[in-house]
């Protein structure tokens, strides 16, 4: 038959929280449980009111009490009851576990940054790309009309010299000299050395 375990300093009422603690310090089950009934229903309160979700502080209350257990021969009673030491533990732990979880978010919201940028080698890379799709544009623009049309068909739509003579309806020598000329002149303005 379980005593009952009176938190406060009325010794009639039976053990004391702090001389239970004391036999739990030594290992006494049957004391961890008196401590566990008398303090189980404050944790939840504390942890609770720390974390506001209920799985979660059953679970932190569970840890307390463990810890309780765990590190009962650390409580010293001339530095506090034995509710507040086991109050303050509970507190601690819940505001542990809030940080926790925080910083859990904080770097899953991070990686989530991290993964929808591009490395920084792969935006140098389409930057170079597009000024020199710019350049490119720029320099086919110097060209002579029948000079841009046979190297746009030549090189951007991949006619062979005699498709493009027969495209252009121009004979093919004529085609080769304005794709000559056109290619001379986009590597000149693009500033390429041969």
């Amino acid at each position: 038959m379980k005593e009952a375990v009176h938190i406060g300093r009325n010794p009639s009422a039976g053990p004391g929280l702090e001389e239970l603690l004391g036999r739990v310090a030594l290992g006494d089950e049957d004391a961890f449980a008196g401590v566990y009934d008398a303090v189980a229903g404050p944790v939840l309160g504390v942890v609770r009111a720390v974390l506001r979700d209920q799985a979660q502080s059953e679970e932190v209350t569970q840890e307390v009490l463990v810890e309780v257990w765990r590190t009962a021969p650390r409580y010293r009673a001339d530095r506090g009851t034995a509710i507040n030491w086991i109050l303050t533990l509970a507190h601690r732990r819940a505001v542990d576990r809030v940080r926790s979880v925080d910083a859990a978010a904080a770097r899953d919201h991070k990686a989530a940054l991290l993964d929808r940028l591009p490395e920084y080698d792969e935006v140098v890379e389409h930057v170079e790309a597009r000024l020199e799709r710019e350049q490119v544009r720029r320099c086919v623009r110097t060209l002579t009309e029948l000079q841009r049309q046979a190297v746009t068909l030549a090189y951007y739509r991949g006619l062979t010299y005699r498709e493009v003579a027969e495209a252009l309806a121009l004979p093919l020598g004529t085609v080769k000299t304005r794709l000559r000329d056109g290619l001379i002149r986009l590597r000149d303005c693009l500033g390429v050395t041969a």
